[in-house]
């Protein structure tokens, strides 16, 4: 039986499973109903459920632990009331606790990680089709979470996306409440559904306490929306006449090399909603002073470093985009927009449209950056369509074009990349387990007028079996990339390769232990040849003792064997260079990190052991301090010494992140970095005013050293401000 035969009988079996998904997926699932509002009924979001209108819904009450008891009773109380006019849906909960002394709120800042917090979470999924979902969170300090949620063969979460909202919380002898209102302008939907996927998650930090409505088993959850139970009732919604305006006006001063250069700039961002469910969006002038600086890294392999993408216009529906997700293959990376070694290129304008249609999910981006220096002008053009089958599959297309303008003897083609990925689900496997597979091809045309590659040469294709379950996980993997892939507009780290990558975890938990709540254990090996069939790099390591306890703390010890065959010398250092052969390697990794919800959390990893021709030692630590709520204080540490027989180098990166948030609608923060590999040391301190959902107010002051001979020099330094303002019609 042949690999592609193979392959067919297993998309066979998966589709054969999920196929009777859809008919019996409403059966057992509960249901809240969503109560419109009288003409004389008014909420005041103030936090307290006072208002007739609560009084008149039946809450959603029956929840249960997934942790650590799965299905156990709630140790709390919680019960979710649900009502909508024409234009809101509020969400009014109260959260019951016999010992409100004991709640956690340390957060404020607008989608700050809640690991440290009590908190309150739940999903819309809007189309009811059990894949994509709006994600909201909330704290008893008030904070702002939300994100858009593709489940998938790799469930992706993009928190970037910030919703036009609004919540207040109050805390009292009963525990914490919460009202909450979402506009409908905010979210995109199916208006011929009168009932939504709704879900809700409670966390009780102290006792590390997990309370699901619905899909409370270890295999479903928050984040599998076909788990979720149904919003009824909803009939009438508007989103006015759908038309969002966001002008900005920004500008500052920066000097570097004792010159000084002014910037001044507006635009605007205009958003249209053809439908209910897709929307379009145009920026002019587009302008990011206000995103957030890269986290530093310091690079020991031979392969590129992947950043994510900070900067909101491509952050906003960029769900859409995500391409076979469990297999890290990217055809398109937004940072290959307006940015070149590091540096901003000026966007012209953007257009966007992204959102659903049927049973299509549809993505589209069309941008123009400007000319800057050496750099030309240049058209990107990005389209997704993502058809879902079955109650959680889909197949999908994705194409880029990049079209470069001549400059002076640069005369490039324009670069076209088409993909097909597959994407088969159920979540019924062998009665109630998951099981997920996925394939993908994608390829691109020549990079140069004069390249003679093959479509082999600039292509790449693989498939991934993954069973996600709690006690037992495993997934096996397969991906072959061509000597020339390079997509224009993609992230290729590396390429001219097949890998073969299995990996079986078992996770037992104790049937009866205070101390521990899940051992976890696991045995990883990749094979990586080239084209030829030579071995280019093999990995085997073990998990042979992991801890997860009932405190949230872990503990976690690695050991693995790694050879890596060097086809060409490679510099590991500005002055030492490894030369071509195969090396052999072993290491161990101890990783401790304590709970974070405590005052004071922290985290070490040790690795030592073999290091290509030598040795290397490894530290890496951080320390979270969070004296009040609102205020807290970060420091990471990262040191590699490497003793080799060409030489001897370390490595030094330390991070220090200050977090002040006077309340969840202002906050300042501050990112000081140094690395001594680059010799430079960066600070980005930024204050962010949301006057009010949708409007913000933002100082970034940015300034830069470099160390020359142990003395700090400053190498460049700034301010910019920016307004913007969103008037919805």
């Amino acid at each position: 039986m042949d690999l592609p035969f193979r392959l067919l009988v297993v998309c066979a079996a998966l589709a054969a499973a999920v196929v009777p998904v859809r008919a019996q997926s409403s059966e057992l699932l509960p249901a809240v109903e969503a109560v419109r509002l009288a003409p004389e009924d008014r909420i005041v979001l103030d936090g307290v459920l006072s208002e007739p209108i609560w009084k008149r819904t039946a809450p959603a009450t029956d929840f249960r632990q997934q942790e650590p008891g799965e299905g156990a009773p709630p140790t709390e109380q919680t019960e979710v009331h649900v009502a909508f006019d024409d234009g809101n849906l509020y969400i009014g909960a109260m959260l019951h606790d016999s010992d409100p002394s004991g709640i956690r709120g340390y957060q404020r800042r607008r989608d700050a990680g809640l690991g440290s917090d009590d908190r309150f979470m739940w999903i819309l999924d809007t189309f009811l089709d059990g894949r994509s979902a709006y994600f909201f969170e909330i704290n008893p300090q008030g904070l702002l979470g939300d994100g858009l949620m593709r489940a998938a063969s790799g469930n992706t979460l993009n928190k970037s996306w910030d919703g036009i909202w609004d919540v207040q919380v109050a805390r009292h002898d009963q525990g914490w409440s919460a009202e909450i209102r979402i506009p409908f302008r905010t979210l995109n939907f199916d208006p011929t559904l009168d009932a939504w996927g709704i879900n809700f998650q409670r966390t009780i930090r102290r006792r590390n306490e997990e309370l699901l409505w619905s899909g409370w088993r270890r295999n479903q959850g928050l984040f599998r929306p076909v788990n979720a139970g149904r919003l009824t009732g909803l009939t009438g919604l508007s989103q006015g006449i759908g038309l969002e305006a966001r002008p900005y006006v920004s500008g500052g001063a920066r000097e570097a090399g004792g010159v000084v250069d002014g910037t001044s700039n507006i635009g605007f961002d205009l958003g249209y909603s053809i439908t209910p469910g897709l929307r379009a969006a145009l920026t002019v002038n587009t302008d990011f002073a206000e995103t957030d600086v890269d986290d530093r890294q310091v690079n020991l392999t031979r392969f590129p470093l992947f950043f994510p993408e900070r900067r909101q216009f491509f952050l906003e529906g960029s769900s859409v985009y995500t391409f076979a997700p469990a297999s890290g293959i990217n055809p398109f990376f937004s940072r290959r927009i307006g940015l070149a070694a590091g540096q901003a290129i000026p966007i012209t304008y953007g257009a966007r449209l992204g959102g659903q249609a049927g049973a299509f999910d549809l993505g589209f981006l069309q941008v123009r950056t400007g000319r800057e220096g050496a750099q030309p002008s240049e058209q990107f053009t990005v389209g997704r369509v993502r058809r879902n089958v079955f109650a959680q599959s889909s197949i999908g297309v994705i194409y880029t074009r990049r079209a470069t303008e001549r400059l002076g003897e640069v005369d490039l083609p324009d670069r076209h990349t088409l993909g097909f990925d597959l994407d088969l689900s159920t979540a019924r496997f062998l009665g109630n387990k998951n099981l997920q597979f996925e394939a993908f091809f994608v390829g691109h045309t020549v990079g140069t007028r004069d390249e003679t590659t093959t479509l082999g040469d600039r292509s790449t294709r693989g498939f991934r079996l993954n069973y996600p379950n709690d006690i037992w996980q495993a997934h096996v993997s397969f991906r072959e990339f061509g000597d020339a892939w390079d997509p224009a507009v993609g992230f290729a780290p590396r390429r001219g390769f097949r890998r073969v990558q299995p990996t079986v975890s078992w996770n037992p938990r104790p049937l009866s232990s205070r101390l521990v709540r899940q051992y976890e254990f696991e045995a990883y090996f990749e094979h990586l040849a080239d084209l030829g069939g030579v071995l280019e790099t093999r990995r085997a390591s073990a998990r042979p003792l992991g801890v997860r306890f009932n405190s949230g703390d872990r503990l976690n010890v690695t050991v693995a064997n790694q050879h890596e065959l060097l086809k060409q010398p490679f510099q590991i250092s500005n002055d030492i260079a490894l030369a071509p052969g195969g090396y052999s390697f072993n290491d161990v990794t101890v990783d401790l990190s304590s709970a974070s919800q405590r005052r004071v959390s922290a985290g070490l990893e040790v690795q030592r052991g073999e290091f290509w021709s030598g040795r290397r030692t490894r530290l890496a630590g951080d320390v979270t301090l969070r004296p009040r709520p609102g205020l807290q204080l970060s420091g990471f540490v990262e040191s590699q010494d490497v003793t080799l027989p060409e030489g001897e180098f370390s490595t030094l990166l330390y991070r220090l992140t200050t977090n002040w948030d006077l309340s969840p609608w202002a906050s300042v923060t501050n990112n000081l970095q140094y690395d001594d590999v680059s010799g430079l040391m960066g600070l980005n301190a930024r204050l962010r005013w949301i006057v009010r959902p949708g409007s913000d107010f933002f100082v970034v002051y940015a300034h830069n050293w470099s160390d020359m001979e142990q003395r700090l020099a400053t190498v460049s330094r700034g301010i910019t401000t920016k307004i913007n303002y969103t008037h919805r019609f």
